[in-house]
């Protein structure tokens, strides 16, 4: 059953909890992560003038929210709904948000897609992998709607979707900020560091390149900082399996490692789980995942979270749209440099990470956003040369 939740302007934003919540995988990804945009086929991006009129006129712009599985999920849905919830306490006199559960049923995806496409609402937001096709087919339908996917592309090759802006991150970039810290952790003489210079990742499924994308960009940050590094490697091959997880990462931490970085959708809290259990260090994913144990004893070993700032992103996204700046019909890919991805920097991130470990990662922090530092993603990537950074670390 859908549950609807109506914002007012008097909201107070919450904060975005800890993301478990991974990118599924799309096997038909057609845009390159690392590219900055994909234009529209046939023409060029449109922009949402319309809204912008409207805005203009007094009228307030409706836009629905609309989130597979539900919000409390400690993940990207409760991070959009904080994004939504600060959009309408700091524009609520233009803005008018309805959000929608549309539950774990996929079937009933697209019949909640299209009520929201028949309803008043001019800009519809969605996403995840498992909209991306039901986005393609429905947007074509009503070309007077706007509509908004994050964390997926669209492919704009299979007719005129001129009206869809879609946006993904570069989790390789925060990825390669995690193997910086990892790295530099396990080589310190911090509580739970051993004298191995071993470190850990523990993916969702080989097959996801959202997944192999995190795990390219952890390589490679790790053997920035010590070329030598070796780096355990296990994926759970599910994204809900997280008495797996828990499995891998027990056997990554019997085997030396002191670190490990876990991207594994819900199935992280194994990983998590494992880490308080060993006495070692965990970089969690997508948002800080700290704050979903505050006040437990897992928490003081979740150093940090690789984020991907899923509200922010929209509520950039629907202002760029009211002022008629947001380039409908393409596919942007954000990172470092737009804000949205990096590091967990709480306390403690700022009480257990050592002053000269935060200031190495700052200092690559700035290189990243500076363009001097290049992180290969596996987007587009073959199947050699992933197994080759991978073998590298071995």
């Amino acid at each position: 059953m859908k549950k609807k939740f109506l914002c007012s302007a008097f909201v107070t934003a919450a904060a975005a909890a800890m993301l478990f919540g991974c990118a599924g995988d799309s096997a038909e990804t057609t845009a390159a992560a690392g590219a900055e945009t994909t234009a529209a086929a046939g023409g060029e991006a449109e922009t949402s003038a319309e809204e912008a009129e409207t805005t203009a006129s007094g009228e307030k712009v409706k836009v629905a929210l609309l989130v597979t599985g539900s919000f409390g999920d400690k993940a990207f849905n409760d991070s959009a709904q904080a994004g939504m919830e600060r959009l309408m306490e700091e524009m609520g006199d233009q803005v008018e948000v309805e959000m929608i559960e549309m539950g774990n049923d996929k079937t009933k995806f697209e019949g909640s897609l299209l009520d929201a496409s028949d309803s008043d609402a001019d800009i519809i937001i969605t996403g995840l992998w498992d909209m991306k096709e039901i986005t393609e087919q429905v947007a074509q339908e009503y070309p007077d709607k706007k509509y908004i996917i994050f964390d997926t592309d669209v492919d704009y090759t299979i007719g005129d979707l001129s009206n869809v802006y879609s946006m993904s991150y570069k989790q390789n970039e925060g990825a390669f900020l995690a193997g910086v810290l990892a790295a530099s952790v396990t080589s310190s003489d911090m509580e739970y560091a051993n004298e191995d210079a071993v470190i850990g990742f523990v993916g969702a499924r080989d097959t996801a390149v959202v997944i192999n994308d995190s795990a390219v960009g952890y390589i490679e940050g790790a053997q920035f900082i010590n070329p030598d590094i070796q780096v355990l490697v296990s994926y759970v091959g599910s994204y809900v399996d997280s008495a797996t997880a828990k499995e891998l990462a027990l056997t990554q931490y019997s085997s030396g490692a002191d670190c490990v970085f876990v991207a594994a959708g819900p199935a992280s809290v194994g990983v998590i789980e494992a880490a308080a259990e060993s006495q070692k260090y965990v970089i969690g994913v997508d948002s800080d995942q700290a704050l979903a144990y505050e006040g437990q004893d897992e928490a003081n070993y979740i150093i940090s979270s690789a984020i991907k700032g899923v509200g922010d992103s929209l509520v950039d996204a629907v202002k760029r749209s009211l002022n008629g700046e947001l380039p409908y019909g393409e596919y942007e890919v954000l990172g470092i440099e737009d804000g949205v991805v990096g590091l967990a920097d709480n306390e403690i991130y700022q009480t257990v990470v050592p002053e000269d470990i935060r200031a190495a990662v700052e200092d690559v922090k700035e290189q990243l956003v500076a363009g001097e530092i290049t992180v290969s993603t596996a987007y587009g990537m073959d199947e050699a040369t992933l197994s080759g950074i991978i073998d590298s670390a071995q």
